[in-house]
């Protein structure tokens, strides 16, 4: 499986759930039981190196604006929705957290931000068709701390001028 098509099933996923991340990892479940194990395998290896990519300070910042507060669970499961967005909301996040503001059209968050059960569809569908668990796949872990520099998040001020756009947008 290639990035491209990686993506292709993360979006088809998304628009058939009309956004609902529960649904859509329903969705991506019952499509990557239409693959082989292999395939299934490389698309959990685009996810988690995706996942482990967007383990930054500068995202968890955003994501702190976004949900109004951010633990480290929380911000995993944002880092799972952020992917569950599509190409361009992900590389755009990732390029410039702040851009956000424009790149979702809308963001309610008591659904938007918790992609929790995405970060499991392709480990589901793996054990599901196999009957066993995904074997290791060979990538290497998210480092220790996010990458970039920290972000102080109780402080409003900081984040009010880290992220001018979002919290324009989504705190004011």
């Amino acid at each position: 499986m290639d990035e491209t098509e990686f993506w292709e099933l993360i979006d088809a996923a998304r628009e058939t759930a009309e956004g609902d991340p529960e649904e859509q990892a329903d969705v991506l479940v019952d499509r990557l039981l239409q693959l082989d194990p292999e395939l299934i395998l490389d698309f959990a290896r685009h996810f988690e190196a995706r996942y482990n990519r967007a383990y930054r300070w500068d995202l968890w910042g955003a994501a702190w604006v976004l949900l109004d507060g951010a633990s480290d669970d929380a911000f995993d499961f944002f880092r799972c929705w952020l992917i569950g967005q599509g190409r361009e909301v992900y590389e755009g996040a990732l390029h410039d957290p702040d851009s956000l503001a424009e790149l979702l059209e809308e963001f309610d968050e008591e659904i938007d931000g918790d992609g929790e059960e995405l970060g499991y569809a392709a480990d589901e569908a793996y054990e599901q068709l196999t009957g066993t668990v995904a074997p290791d796949l060979g990538i290497a872990p998210a480092p220790a701390e996010p990458e970039g520099s920290p972000v102080d998040f109780e402080n409003e001020r900081a984040l009010a001028d880290r992220f001018p756009r979002l919290w324009d947008r989504f705190r004011e």
